[in-house]
This record gives structure tokens, sequence and C-alpha cells, in this order.
């Protein structure tokens, strides 16, 4: 027995998919780091300021209270909700039920999961952006579902083409995954397609997913939400986050909201897979809704405006073209026609200047001559990263 061989085989499904490419790619980084290379990372969208003092203050007051460390409801806190409810109402003018309406999620990433398997049978299609989140294709994947590609280009302002989308076969489609204001291309949310994408959905019997985490980024205009749209609640479901506007990445807070039915839907297989979030969490997340809004979103509008223009003179010295009305906490740029593919740039970068970018293959297809840079970056970080690039003396 002892020296039985064993043929343990994974599932099928795995080899559909492959480790997340910041997965992979960060052991390398930390190999690198380990042997004294001090690789400087502007690859990864996690901020690096913190919440409000009075955020961390109320998670470390509930924390001591003795009876506040048990399981918590699936659906939230109703103090959690509440300040959900005021948020959207607030700052998008949205009126949603925060009993019926509103669905907290342990961080967007989880709620693609579960979305997907309230909605989507093994088979059925699902239309994702290229260039896109990798988790729309990965997740749907997984779970069975069929992707079908719709192009954002820039000659469209990295807007969905209605006029392709009208002309694709349609029938098996039950779920399309939006994206504004846009990552990785930093295009701004805009009306006539929130308006245009409701009506796409109600004639074509398909479920929008807007993903919403980057309004507070870089915007100084008008917040805009697909919800906003009258009929976008009957067909349409919406997410955001704490993690980009209110500097939480690692407290994995966000929402989901849509009509009453379909939170039902979303809620049963919600609550097959976990459990509510620690509660001193959820109720420090309903104080940062509560009181950091005006000066938070402002502080770290001036923090990444500063850091921006650093990544535009970076753009600028690879060689790189980019849109200056991007908004958000990345900079998405064209590198130059003489480099083969993306790689031949981005691994130079990394080894020769120490500096990890992201290349813009791994969001799709559509994204294989680009760069993104982080903004998540201390200023002396993206400093030392600049003069370090410059030393490479790149020509195009």
């Amino acid at each position: 027995m002892e020296n039985k061989a064993f043929n343990i085989k994974p599932a099928d499904r795995l080899s559909l998919v492959s480790e997340y490419y910041f997965s992979r790619k960060l052991k390398e980084v930390a190999q690198m780091n380990a042997a004294g290379m001090d690789i400087i990372s502007l690859a990864i969208g996690s901020p690096d300021m913190p919440p409000s003092q009075a955020t961390i203050n109320t998670l470390c007051q509930e924390a001591q209270k003795p009876d506040t460390h048990g399981y918590q409801p699936t659906i939230g806190t109703p103090e959690l909700r509440k300040a959900m409810a005021g948020f959207y109402k607030r700052w998008y003018g949205v009126e949603l039920d925060p009993a019926t309406e509103i669905q907290p999620l342990i961080g967007s990433k989880e709620g693609i999961l579960h979305v997907t398997l309230a909605f989507v049978n093994p088979g059925d299609e699902v239309l994702v952006p290229n260039p896109g989140y990798p988790t729309y294709t990965s997740l749907s994947t997984l779970l069975g579902a069929k992707i079908v590609n719709y192009d954002l280009c820039a000659e469209n302002d990295w807007q969905p083409d209605f006029d392709a989308l009208e002309r694709m076969d349609l029938s098996r489609v039950k779920l399309m995954w939006t994206n504004y204001p846009n990552m990785p291309t930093g295009a701004n949310a805009r009306r006539e397609t929130y308006t245009r994408l409701v009506d796409f959905a109600r004639r074509h019997n398909i479920i929008i997913v807007n993903d919403n985490p980057y309004s507070f980024i870089l915007n100084r205009g008008e917040r805009l939400s697909l919800l906003q749209v009258p009929g976008a609640k009957e067909c349409c479901v919406e997410f955001n986050s704490m993690s980009k506007s209110h500097n939480m990445p690692g407290w994995r807070v966000g929402m989901l909201a849509t009509n009453a039915e379909f939170i039902k839907w979303i809620l049963k297989v919600k609550s097959n897979i976990d459990s509510g979030t620690f509660r001193p969490m959820q109720l420090a997340a309903a104080q940062a809704y509560q009181n950091t809004d005006e000066w938070h979103i402002q502080a770290n509008i001036e923090t990444y405006a500063r850091r921006r223009q650093m990544a535009e003179e970076i753009m600028t010295t690879l060689g790189c073209t980019y849109d200056p009305s991007q908004v958000g906490m990345f900079l998405w740029g064209r590198i130059p026609d003489t480099y083969t593919d993306v790689e031949q740039l981005t691994e130079r970068i990394l080894h020769e200047a120490r500096v990890f970018i992201a290349p813009g293959f791994i969001f799709g297809s559509n994204g294989k001559r680009y760069i993104r840079i982080s903004l998540c970056a201390k200023d002396d970080k993206f400093q030392e990263a600049l003069r370090r690039i410059k030393e490479l003396h790149i020509t195009n």
C-alpha cells in the first residue's frame, strides 16, 4: 500500500482556465525581490492609502464587544444595507429599497460567481467585453458557459458597438458584462451608452451586469449608474465596491443592486456558498459610506491626479500614446509599432528597469498592443520608476 501509485486527476474544468496572470507573475516578482532586485510594481490596482480614521476606529471598537463575533446573516446587516442605499441615493440619485434591492458581497469578484450561477445554465452564452476584466471570462468558463466576446475599440472610444451586437446571433445569450468607467481602458461611463444597454437588454431578453467600482477615481464630472436609466432595475444588475472608492481592497466589501426578485435568486446561491461578513467590518463599512464621501473622494482625486502625471510621463518616455481623458486608477497606452508584441516591452522594463507594468493582452486580444500602468504606488516609487525607465534610453 505504501508504494501504490495513485492516479488522481483534477476536474476537467481546470483545463479550461489558467492561473490568474497576476497570481503567476507575482511569484516571479517575489523571486526577483528575494534576489535583491527591488522591483517597483505599477501593475496591480490595489489602493495603497488607508480608509478614514473613523472607519478604522469603528472596526476596532466593535471588535472589542464580546457579543459581536458570531455568524452573520448572508443578506448583511440592516446598517450596511441602509448605508449602501444612502450612498446610491446621494451620489447617483437612485432609489433602492435597502431591505430587498441590495445585496452586500464579499467583494465584487465573488459576486461574479453568484450572479453567473443564478442566471446562466451550462451551455448558455455570455457576452464579455474584449478587452475586459479576466474574471468575467474565467468564472463563466469554469461554470460551463460559452464566452462570446464583443469588441471594444479605441475608434469607438471603448464603448460597445451596438450595430455589431445587433448582427450577432443572440438567441442563447443570457448575460452581458459591462464595466464603466472601464477597466482597463479608462473610458468613462456615458448616459447614452447606458440608455442603449437597457434598450438592448429589454429587446433581447438579456441581463446586463454593470461593474461600477471606478466612478470616484479621477472622475470630476457627474457620477453615472446604469440604474439611473428608467426600467433598468427590471433587467440589469449593478456591482459597486468599497475597494477603490474608499481605499478598502483587503476588507472585501462590495454590493450589488437590482430588483427584489433577482436579489432572491442571487441570495439563494450566495447563502449556500458563504456566510455573512464579520459584523464589525460591516458596521465599519457603513461608517465609511456615511462619513468619508466629500473629503475622502477629493483627497483620492488629488493623490491620483498627481500620480497620473508621472504615469503619463512614463508612457511618453516609452513612446506610448494614450487618451488623456481617461478616468480610473490606471493609465492605458498603446505601444509603438516598432515592437513585435507587448511583452517585448514589458519584459524589458521588468528585467532591465526593474519595473513591473501589466501587458494589455491579459485583458483580451484587443489589448495586445497596449500596456496598463496602475496609479497605486507612492509618489517616490513613481519617481524612481520614471528614473529607471529613462535610463534605458528607449528609442522607437
